[in-house]
């Protein structure tokens, strides 16, 4: 399947997808979904999206169990969380015996050990204008089609400026480093329109198979991964139209993109595509400019590399010990 081929056949529009036909669908091929929302201090938006998703996804049975992974959140997020009634646990506190590293990617690797789904959907909390479309969009290419394993949202992005928002300007780390990337290196998958979304789902037996960064690199080194080891006929991805979240300064993008950065060589050494002759550096120097003056602080940043959950012990062992009661 060539590139055009596959944009035409597997990208899809959320209007394709009805909850109800999907519930049916999912019934008749007797799975299970679970849906994660990773958090750190997300009380400004976590309300809404669990009570949208309790009434339109999980009551209507489309969602079998939803839990939130918290990565130590200091405001009223669990507090949150309890209240409408599901489980929220600290990454922390999950498989404790290999340690925790912080990030986003260590709570998504830990979490596929504690969800009990054959389909694993994940969520970033930090949405503003969240509707249920986003999650039953990203599902219904994996149940309605047995071949595809990974689904990506897409949408629009924009970003806020002095409270407007200009239409398509958000998503710079993705305009800016990943997508470049991805077209030098990994041209079939340069029409991924959103390869750093927080918002896609997969079939466990493919998640599992696959490592896991633990920081931002998480999103990028799966599509490449999962790309490498399945095909790009397995990868789908789903407009979902917009999404509004809290854009982040420069500071922190450059931070995110340094993450990215280190993730992506990584991955193109491991696939034969570049040579690292010397050990990249995990320090970053941090500019910031106030008060007419530089200030410079180095922060230690390193994309860490947690291996596929089929070769942890706990994992397997639970696996084919635990069912839904």
């Amino acid at each position: 399947m060539n590139i055009d081929e596959w944009y035409q056949k597997n990208t899809f529009h959320y209007l394709q997808f009805d909850v109800r036909q999907l519930v049916k669908i999912k019934n008749k091929k007797n799975l299970k979904i679970s849906l994660c929302l990773p958090t750190l201090n997300e009380s400004q938006t976590i309300e809404y999206i669990l009570r949208t998703t309790k009434k339109e996804l999980y009551q209507e049975g489309l969602l079998d169990e939803v839990i939130v992974i918290d990565s130590g959140s200091t405001d009223s997020t669990l507090d949150i969380v309890k209240s409408i009634g599901f489980k929220i646990i600290r990454h922390k506190d999950i498989l404790k015996k290999y340690g925790t590293n912080q990030g986003k990617g260590e709570a998504l690797w830990k979490s596929l050990h504690v969800l009990n789904g054959d389909i694993i959907a994940w969520c970033d909390s930090d949405i503003k204008n969240f509707h249920s479309k986003i999650i039953y969009g990203i599902l219904g290419p994996l149940i309605m089609y047995d071949e595809i394993l990974l689904v990506k949202a897409f949408y629009r992005r924009p970003l806020e400026i002095d409270g407007s928002y200009m239409k398509s300007e958000g998503g710079r780390v993705t305009e800016i480093l990943v997508r470049p990337i991805l077209n030098l290196f990994y041209p079939e998958l340069s029409r991924i329109l959103q390869p750093l979304a927080g918002e896609y789902a997969a079939r466990r037996e493919t998640l599992e198979q696959i490592p896991f960064f633990t920081g931002y690199g998480v999103e990028t080194g799966m599509l490449i991964d999962i790309y490498e080891k399945f095909g790009l006929d397995k990868i789908g991805q789903v407009n979902v139209i917009r999404r509004i979240h809290k854009n982040q300064p420069l500071s922190a993008l450059s931070k995110m993109a340094f993450g990215i950065l280190q993730a992506v060589l990584e991955k193109l050494q491991h696939y034969n595509k570049i040579i690292i002759v010397k050990e990249l550096n995990k320090i970053f120097s941090q500019i910031d400019y106030f008060k007419k003056e530089y200030f410079i602080s180095q922060i230690k940043l390193e994309e860490k590399e947690r291996p596929p959950m089929v070769e942890i012990e706990e994992y397997m062992r639970r696996k084919y010990n635990s069912r839904y009661a």
